[in-house]
């Protein structure tokens, strides 16, 4: 299957003089990306592996939960990360009613989709390829574990919603009363920068009392003179939590999954068009003017830049969910980490993603990881302060500089 990829105009701020405007397309299937032939590096492959070679074995006797909850514990995948929606985009969406939404489970590398009667659906993050999709069977009785790459995943996943690389995708759209769509918002817009007001469309959403005008827990239906009405549609009203691994579906866990996934389509677009570039072999001023806008877009994003402001005190968290994502924090020597939570206007106290450690960002060629490196260091210098960055005080400034130096392995010579 040959599937083009049209990348985003916020990475190419400096291929329009370069190339008159012209759509960079890409066939992913082709050199250099190779992305149906090269080997895998992903953590879901990785445990296909081990589980077909008899090293792990998977609880496929206990019922549908308890496959899932070997495989969420097998990939590290906390249970508290649980989000629950219930339009119908999804492969099995014939499976997907407000009585039976689907779950999703997520860490930083892997994303597990959850429905029940149905399958799991898994995006894992190859650091070179990016997303590698695949369906997998739950087991019944003695049945063997079977996980089928999906090419299908490709149409959603490898499309104007993701970027046009294999990335993530996020809807939010106004179900009607059966799941299936009456209206689509924020079409092809992805990350933390995206209006509250657009956000969770489709999903079920608990903790968010104040957080403000906002799409979650409604569905529409047509009135009788054809104006289409909202009407609410809370958590656990028409479904038991009890058929799922928790009984949240919170807000901080998807309003960090929305930051995920705006990282993550950014870094696997920009990783594939600086392999491209790299494999041309011309290291052309226009060339390098190209990798310098795509690493200064992306740092836009790594530093929060567009951050959509949170009213102040909306978003509490579940005290579990906190927990499990707290427990792979990186510390400086201070105690200090990018995971450490705001909460209050921001999601951070520190606005640097730490997703600067995912397989997204760690994949990245280092003709633009080393682009990205110094425009940090560009964007956190105290005596030059770069207008770009004078959201970030001082202080944040010197103190994501210092959990950067100490987290850090690969950072240029001198940063």
């Amino acid at each position: 299957m040959r599937l083009r990829l049209l990348f985003p105009a916020l990475l190419l701020l400096a291929v329009a003089s370069s190339r008159c405007g012209a759509a960079y397309e890409p066939v992913i299937d082709a050199a250099p990306h190779d992305y149906w032939s090269k080997p895998l590096q992903d953590r879901f492959t990785k445990l296909k592996t081990e589980v077909e070679a008899g090293r792990l074995v998977l609880d496929g006797a206990g019922g549908e939960k308890a496959f899932l909850l070997s495989v969420l514990k097998a990939l590290e995948v906390p249970v508290s990360s649980q989000m629950l929606v219930f339009s119908t985009t999804s492969l099995q969406l014939r499976l997907i009613t407000p009585e039976n939404p689907r779950a999703l489970y997520f860490n930083e590398d892997t994303y597990i989709g959850y429905i029940p009667g149905g399958k799991l659906e898994v995006v894992s993050i190859d650091p070179a390829l990016g997303g590698i999709f695949y369906i997998t069977d739950v087991p019944r009785g003695n049945e063997p574990f079977r996980a089928e790459r999906s090419n299908r995943c490709a149409n959603c996943h490898v499309a104007e919603d993701s970027g046009y690389v294999p990335g993530l995708v996020v809807k939010s759209v106004l179900p009607g009363v059966r799941g299936g769509s009456l209206e689509t918002f924020r079409k092809a817009q992805t990350g933390h920068a995206v209006p509250l007001k657009d956000r969770f469309g489709g999903w079920y959403v608990t903790g968010v009392e104040r957080l403000g005008p906002h799409l979650g827990n409604v569905f529409g239906q047509y009135a009788a003179g054809g104006e289409l009405q909202k009407m609410p549609l809370e958590p656990g009203t028409r479904f038991d939590f009890a058929r799922y691994l928790a009984a949240t579906t919170d807000v901080l866990p998807q309003l960090l999954h929305e930051h995920q996934v705006g990282f993550v389509n950014r870094a696997v677009a920009a990783t594939y068009r600086t392999r491209e570039l790299v494999a041309q072999g011309k290291a052309t001023d226009a060339v390098l003017t190209e990798l310098d806008g795509i690493a200064r877009a992306f740092t836009r994003y790594l530093l929060f830049a567009d951050e959509v402001p949170l009213p102040r005190g909306a978003v509490v968290g579940d005290p579990a969910y906190k927990t499990d994502f707290l427990r792979t924090r990186r510390a400086d020597p201070r105690g200090a980490a990018l995971k450490d939570f705001d909460l209050q206007t921001h999601l951070f106290r520190y606005r640097c993603s730490y997703m600067i450690y995912s397989a997204a960002f760690t994949g990245m060629p280092p003709e633009i990881k080393q682009r990205v490196y110094h425009r940090i260091w560009q964007a956190l210098d105290l005596a030059r302060p770069d207008p770009e960055y004078a959201y970030l005080p001082p202080v944040e400034k010197q103190n994501i500089r210092a959990i950067l130096r100490a987290t850090l392995k690969d950072l240029p010579a001198g940063w």
